[in-house]
């Protein structure tokens, strides 16, 4: 028995498909598109008009190519960076100007807590949002001297945490200890960066707080958020995969509301090789319309803001010490050459120059002894890449996702601190990559920043720093077209789920965004400012919660 066709119309259908760019109808049977296109074209015997999207703007929904389960396990937590954000409930959290109001934040917070002596933890710190002004451990001594009071930094790289945290991780006098930031009294400061010192941390708490047991609501949290903001395919681009975690998936993934397609990256650092080639393989058997398994997760060095991305000459703008390797370069080509002659797909991060000229390398190395045709090894975030670099994507077929949220949050600092006017202006070099022909996506990293890809477009397009500087948008700005392509149709392809998603094509997944206006009619400054209505994801309709 042939199920019922259903036939949407709309204001406008911007299809992201070349071969029919537009429409005012599109067809959906069995959760998947029959095909786009008039009313007289679609509206056969049989077929049903929906007309509930008559004055709404269809798109393929968004595609967010990096972002973390963190999204939905952190609004559990109080929120302490400068910048407002919306919930997963549509709420718009305030941002917290200076240190004194993040205390009383974290003193609220506390007060409401059982004493137990557990942790409060909170996230979203940044000192460049605040003037430069740090974090000190005898700050969060006055939120609580008898419980771990831990703060995670917006780069999700670097911690603070109270004198009680530092004592139990032996930390306090350990300045010697590589991440460990020393304050003006030659103890720990509370600062902590990179994997060493944060992973003694962790130890001494019993676990990662980033990576702590995942739950369904949890991951409803997650789906809350994308239908918030569009998004009907999403990351969680650094997991352990733990068999609790593993289960969590399935079954949330499983519901016939669950509203998001979720793709999980392997954490490299949590396995070797052998161990997460077998594990993969598993997984896979777990995999269903909603879960995609398939992507390994590498990170090569720390963050740009954080002083811990690894620059090639001159380095940093300031005169500060080069970054962080998080993998040993000389490690990393045989990383690399597992993954890649077991036909996994790479998810590389590296922020600065220098971390991406040994990826390439590392992707070079490999496919000269093992040539693979499509890949699609993706650098991720990949800031300060050149011309050059790109050039080489380009040719060892290497994908990019670019951070574009950054040039809005922290363009600033890059341009007075750790970059310099020159190299600022190229920061998340878009306009070269799509210049040169590299496979292009950009992303939030949500929760680093917000998940809200119509606003990571208008970073795209518009180039502008919070304080409304212009960074290098005569040269590396995209058009509407371009951004809102980055964030569905390219970023499905880095992803290797555009034979799936990402465009609004006969075949596909009747994944759509509903629109209240036309991004590609409103003036490129006021992309940030369309409402989203709600997501269609597989047929399955979902009105996005307002606050």
């Amino acid at each position: 028995m042939t199920s019922e066709t259903v036939v949407y119309s709309a204001r406008k259908i911007i299809t992201m498909n070349p071969s029919r760019p537009s429409a005012t109808h599109v067809a959906v049977r069995d959760g998947r598109i029959v095909a786009t296109g008039s009313a007289d074209e679609l509206m056969v015997t049989g077929a049903r008009l929906d007309p509930r999207f008559a004055d709404k703007v269809l798109m393929p929904g968004f595609v967010e190519g990096h972002s973390h389960i963190m999204e939905g396990l952190m609004w559990k937590q109080p929120y302490v960076g400068a910048f407002d954000r919306r919930s997963p409930e549509g709420k718009v959290v305030a941002g917290v100007p200076d240190i004194e109001a993040i205390v009383a934040r974290l003193q609220q917070a506390e007060v409401a807590m059982p004493d137990d002596g557990s942790p409060l933890y909170a996230w979203g710190f940044d000192p460049l949002h605040i003037g430069g002004t740090m974090l000190t451990r005898q700050d969060l001594d006055k939120v609580s001297t008898k419980r771990p009071v831990l703060v995670v930094h917006a780069s999700f790289h670097i911690n603070n945490v109270n004198t009680l945290t530092l004592e139990r991780a032996e930390l306090l006098h350990a300045t010697n200890i590589s991440g460990v930031v020393a304050g003006a009294d030659g103890l720990a400061s509370g600062e902590l960066q990179g994997i060493p010192a944060r992973m003694r941390l962790f130890r001494a708490l019993g676990h990662n707080p980033l990576a702590g047991t995942i739950t369904e609501a949890d991951v409803r949290r997650y789906a809350a958020s994308c239908c918030v903001q569009g998004v009907t395919t999403i990351t969680d681009l650094h997991n352990d995969l733990a068999d609790p975690t593993i289960e969590v998936y399935r079954s949330a993934t499983s519901q016939a509301d669950f509203g998001v397609r979720l793709v999980p990256a392997l954490a490299a650092v949590s396995h070797t090789p052998e161990q997460a080639i077998a594990k993969l393989e598993t997984l896979r058997g777990h995999a269903s319309d909603k879960l995609h398994y398939g992507i390994v997760k590498l990170v090569v060095d720390g963050s740009i803001q954080g002083f811990t991305a690894r620059l090639r000459w001159p380095g940093y703008h300031n005169g500060a010490a080069n970054g962080l390797w998080y993998i040993a370069p000389e490690e990393l080509p045989r990383l690399v050459e597992a993954y890649h002659r077991a036909g996994v797909q790479l998810h590389i991060h590296t922020n600065g120059d220098e971390a991406t000229e040994v990826a390439l390398d590392a992707i070079e190395a490999a496919q000269t002894v093992a040539p693979r045709p499509d890949h699609r090894h993706t650098l991720q975030h990949c800031q300060m890449a050149s011309a050059a670099q790109f050039r080489r994507m380009k040719n060892l077929g290497v994908c990019a996702n670019l951070f574009a949220n950054h040039l809005y949050y922290w363009g600033d600092a890059h341009y007075e601190l750790t970059m310099g006017p020159e190299r600022a202006a190229r920061l998340d070099a878009t306009g070269t990559a799509q210049r040169i022909g590299v496979p292009l996506a950009i992303h939030s990293d949500a929760p680093v920043t917000p998940l809200a890809p119509l606003f990571t477009a208008w970073c795209a397009v518009n180039r502008l720093s919070s304080s409304g500087r212009v960074l290098g948008r005569d040269t590396e700005a995209l058009t509407t077209e371009q951004a809102l392509a980055a964030i569905t149709i390219g970023a499905a392809y880095t992803l290797k789920m555009d034979h799936l998603v990402g465009s609004i094509e006969t075949g596909k997944y009747a994944d759509f965004v509903v629109l209240d206006e036309d991004p590609l009619a409103v003036p490129p400054e006021r992309l940030k400012e369309i409402a989203v209505w709600g997501t269609v994801v597989g047929g399955m309709i979902k009105e996005a919660p307002r606050a």
